[in-house]
């Protein structure tokens, strides 16, 4: 009977078995298709099941094959150029599915993932502001630096460029001023913002100490050790939600720095080449030969000279008085060639993909001489994910090299001034021209030279675990290493050989300065999320620990035996050691963050930060800042949902507190100088050269802002406006101290506060997306507001000439020009304090402000077939100081704009300019800073355009694409500024460059 038993048992066992397993059975099943876009296969796409280890490759067919099991099934389609799609299948055998490219409509802000640091939002679900430029607006233009790609595209960020010198600065403003320190009154600038790349925090602009001018400033953007071409997306963090998390490095902002990765699939090659020709540009029309003399002799007749003194060479019959030679375009109006080439290698599994990406990059300048800018980079990028996706590790590597050679001196106000009958530059034989020693000669220059060399090197590594589910531990850390050494040589054939410096090395000089930087940064963190029902939490703590040291070793020399040991400043007869030192900065701190949602429409992000820095004495290390923001989807709900226009609907704002220790090291301490005026029995005494006050601490900024995004008629239409406050208290600056003191200053706490303000708007428009021509347009316009709010005792302080309460902190003091004294011909200011004289700083009353009044961009892109049309207008308003605050005097020998040809005159009572002088004319100072210095300087600029077209590829080509394309860059200004550029205003640097460049682009 047991027998029995155990058979039936075993029939039944066995009849179970078959049941479940013909079950899974009918539950597993294959699933084929194609993946296209714009009718062409794809290859290289990510298909897998969602919640399953179980993936393929679509090949180059754009085929794949994959088995899936359970019901209800969604399949996921990723790649790195494309957007993702999510597709349930039901009872289908066959899923084709077409992709998109993600710069090829307006996408969603539910499809949109931005990067906000520490983490990264989907934008639907994101509290603070966060600007975007992705990729393909980067790839876009003919740029060595990504900060100009980024020029007109977001609101909110000002970006200017401070010279077209290759290899140079950019100023980046984030929603305003911030600070009073700034780097013309403190050599460190208080509102340079933060910059991380792959979340590895580098250093600010570089100084250099002897470039003179030969960089406009002697800024160096660290942004131009990165290739844009290897930028994956730029985004910009900036209001307290968004920076807050960064603490005391976030007061002016975070530029965020995402470099490109591999993909899974197919091994994928990428190469691009461009060149590029780049001219000169200037709104100056200078005076001809005729206009000049007349300009010249009048002067000498209104000094009542009839003969001519000996050095007045332009018109006593020296030099030709029939010769004109168009000196801009002689000095400065070269074609500047440039070349760039990237080459990328990428691939890899579901699991595994990497990339390695090459650059090299030359430009030449608009100067005679071939001096020349040249940078290469190398990228590489490797990550790893375990199939069951608990383990990920991601390694970045980015190595560049810079080398710079350009002209020692900037040219651009030379080409301006020189008379336009000038001898020629150079003699019949090609030696350089000194016609009789009356002309001093400005190629002569060409002898000198600048380098510049730079290498760093950054690495970032992160590897993140789940520890249990929803709780997951990761580590960021990463290593900068930068050298930059630099030289300025100086040999004594700049000079007229008829003069003693000329003669003789003897007179040659030589510097040389060479910093080295080393920062490390650890940052371990926690994060867990888990979903309640309608209750989502994200919790995410973590600590930094940052360390980072420099080094400077800067020498000169005079004198040598042979200009060809100029280059050994060991070989020079006087050698001078200006700096060697090594400062060391520590940072550390914990930082939190939590994020709750509700029913997938309520938000609240709460973020906060401890922070310690070296840069205060004891006492003072540590501050607190934190911020709050919200979030409300009203679109989720019922009664907008029946809004059919409506697609997305938010309402977020914010508040909290940043901060800054952006002063220098040991700015709290007594320093000492070594003084070679104070030996005493061969031994060199010290001198203080700074005091010692313990007691300053952290200037903090809050934050404030309110927003509205809405996404109308399937996200076609997407509007953004937002209205913020910043107020920055606990100044540091140089707290002013009597010169019985022996110092002129001491830093300190300044209780003053400023306040910005302003509005941004953004739209971004799919204007036509299902007709075979389509058009996506995007406008942005920011209208910001400086004010300082509150400085006790400015009225008794050195700054009363500086600031005033209630006005931008951007603003100066001028005489007010009445007009010309039809008597004698001289000018006539307005004498505020009736002392009979205009000379007092009571007299300067008029106040102009030159805070930016708003700014934006206008950009479309225009795609038909294989045709593609993108453009750029980048619009300021503004007023600057013009041409005025910088010119000579009318009348000596120096060329002017043709506006100086309206002179007063009896015949002309309404000219600007006083009578012509042949002497220095002391009221000409006067009229430097007054009212007729400043004026308009508002200008609407075609920033970038690029035509592409994107040849045509069979299924058996090995080209996965092929494209040629033509790019601009600044082709065409409209404005009314007196002045060589609006952007750069009075500087007299040579002015960012109009560019024409053509390439081709493959994929294999």
């Amino acid at each position: 009977m047991k027998k029995s038993y155990y058979n039936i048992g075993s029939i039944g066992f066995v009849f179970m078995l078959t049941v479940v397993c013909g079950n899974i059975k009918a539950q597993t099943k294959t699933v084929t298709g194609k993946i296209t876009v714009n009718n062409q296969p794809l290859s290289g796409v990510s298909v897998s099941q969602s919640g399953s280890d179980q993936f393929t490759v679509t090949n180059i067919q754009g085929n794949y094959q994959l088995q899936i099991s359970g019901e209800n099934t969604v399949l996921l389609f990723r790649h790195p150029d494309y957007l993702e799609q999510r597709i349930s299948v039901g009872n289908e055998a066959v899923v084709d599915v077409k992709l998109s490219r993600k710069d090829e409509k307006v996408q969603g802000i539910e499809e949109v993932v931005v990067n906000a640091g520490y983490y990264k939002v989907r934008d639907k679900e994101r509290t603070g502001s966060i600007a975007r430029v992705g990729a393909k607006d980067i790839e876009n233009q003919p740029v060595t630096n990504v900060l100009s790609a980024a020029q007109g595209r977001m609101a909110g960020v000002n970006i200017t460029q401070s010279g077209g010198t290759p290899g140079g600065g950019f100023k980046v403003e984030i929603r305003g001023q911030n600070s009073l320190r700034t780097m013309a009154s403190s050599g460190i600038d208080g509102n340079v913002p933060l910059y991380v790349v792959d979340g590895v925090p580098i250093g600010g602009e570089l100084n250099s100490g002897i470039a003179g001018t030969a960089i406009p400033s002697g800024n160096i953007n660290p942004l131009n050790s990165i290739s844009p071409q290897d930028i994956e997306s730029l985004e910009i963090l900036k209001d307290a939600d968004a920076t807050a998390i960064y603490g005391s490095r976030g007061a002016n902002g975070v530029v965020l720095i995402t470099t490109k990765k591999g993909s899974s699939g197919k091994l994928g090659l990428s190469f691009n080449s461009m060149y590029s020709l780049s001219r000169a540009q200037s709104q100056l029309e200078m005076m001809d030969t005729q206009e000049y003399l007349s300009m010249r002799k009048q002067a000498f007749a209104n000094n009542n000279v009839t003969n001519y003194p000996a050095t007045a060479y332009d018109v006593n019959g020296v030099w030709d008085q029939n010769r004109y030679t168009n000196w801009r375009k002689e000095l400065i109006g070269n074609l500047a060639e440039g070349s760039n080439t990237q080459v990328s290698l990428n691939g890899g599994s579901e699991t595994t993909n990497f990339l390695v990406s090459y650059g090299h990059t030359e430009q030449s300048t608009v100067y005679d001489k071939d001096f020349r800018y040249k940078t290469n980079n190398i990228s590489s990028n490797i990550s790893h994910r375990s199939k069951d996706r608990r383990f990920v590790l991601n390694i970045s590597n980015l190595f560049s090299g810079q080398k710079n050679n350009v002209f020692n001196e900037d040219l651009t106000r030379v080409a301006h001034t020189l008379a336009p009958n000038a001898p020629a530059l150079y003699t019949a034989d090609g030696g350089i021209n000194w016609q009789n020693n009356t002309f001093s000669n400005p190629v002569a220059s060409f002898n000198a030279d600048y380098f510049n060399t730079q290498v760093q090197f950054m690495n970032n590594f992160t590897t993140e675990y789940e520890i249990f589910k929803n709780l997951r531990i990761k580590l960021n850390g990463g290593i900068t290493y930068q050298t930059f050494e630099e030289k300025s040589l100086r040999p004594n054939t700049i000079f007229n050989p008829a003069f003693a410096t000329g003669q003789s090395s003897a007179y040659s000089q030589s510097s040389r300065s060479e910093q080295k930087r080393f920062s490390y940064i650890l940052e371990p963190q926690l994060n867990w999320n888990r979903t309640f029902g309608k209750n989502s939490f994200d919790v995410l703590v973590g600590a930094t620990y940052q360390d980072d040291s420099v080094s400077l070793l800067s020498m000169s020399g005079t004198g040598f035996e042979s200009n060809a040991f100029i280059e050994n400043i060991g070989a020079a007869q006087t050698k001078v050691i200006n700096d060697l030192y090594t400062t060391e900065y520590k940072y550390a701190a914990v930082f939190g963050r939590l994020n709750y949602q509700f029913n997938k429409k309520y938000i609240l992000n709460v973020t906060g930060r401890r922070d310690g820095s070296s840069r205060f004495g004891p006492g003072n290390k540590f501050a607190n800042f934190g911020a709050v923001g919200a979030a409300w989807l009203f679109s989720e709900e019922s009664f907008f949902k029946a809004m059919k226009w409506l697609s997305f609907g938010k309402l977020r704002g914010s508040y909290g507190t940043t901060g800054s220790d952006n002063i220098g090291d040991y700015q709290y301490l007594n320093t000492y100088t070594l003084s070679s005026n104070s030996i005493y029995n061969g031994v060199t005494g010290l001198i203080p050269s700074r005091l010692y006050n313990p007691d300053f601490s952290w200037e903090k900024t809050t934050k404030m802002e309110v927003a509205l995004e809405l996404g109308m008629f399937r996200n076609r239409l997407n509007i953004t406006g937002a209205w913020y406050r910043n107020r920055s208290s606990n100044q540091l600056v140089g707290y002013q101290l009597p010169a019985v003191t022996g110092f002129t200053s001491v830093n300190a706490n300044l209780n003053a506060t400023v306040q910005n303000t302003g509005l941004e708007f953004t739209l971004n428009a799919g204007v036509f997306r299902n007709t075979p021509l389509k058009w996506e347009t995007a406008f942005n316009i920011s209208v910001p507001e400086n004010k300082l709010i509150s400085f006790p005792g400015l009225e008794g302080s050195t700054y009363s000439n500086t600031y005033v309460i209630g006005r931008s902190v951007n603003i100066i003091k001028l005489y007010n020009l009445e007009g010309i004294n039809s008597q004698n011909g001289q000018y006539i200011f307005t004498d505020y304090n009736k002392d009979g004289k205009i000379s007092s700083p009571e007299d300067r009353q008029i106040i102009e402000d030159l805070t930016v009044e708003y700014f934006g961009g206008w950009s479309n892109q225009f795609s038909y077939q294989n045709w593609n049309l993108s453009f750029l207008f980048q619009f300021v308003k503004q007023r600057s100081r013009n041409y005025n605050s910088t010119m000579t005097s009318p009348g000596l020998l120096n060329n002017l704009p043709k506006e100086v040809l309206n002179v007063w005159s009896p015949e002309n009572l309404d000219g600007l300019y006083m009578p012509y002088r042949s002497n220095v004319n002391a009221m000409h100072s006067l009229f430097q800073t007054s009212t007729a210095s400043v004026s308009d300087a508002s200008f609407i600029r075609l920033k970038n355009i690029q035509l592409t077209y994107k040849i045509p590829v069979s299924e058996n080509s090995p080209f996965r694409e092929l494209r040629v394309y033509f790019q601009g860059q600044n082709l065409w200004t409209w404005t009314k500024y007196f002045g060589i550029d609006p952007e750069i205003g009075a500087s007299n640097f040579l002015p960012p460059l109009k560019t024409y460049s053509l390439g081709f682009q493959f994929n294999l």
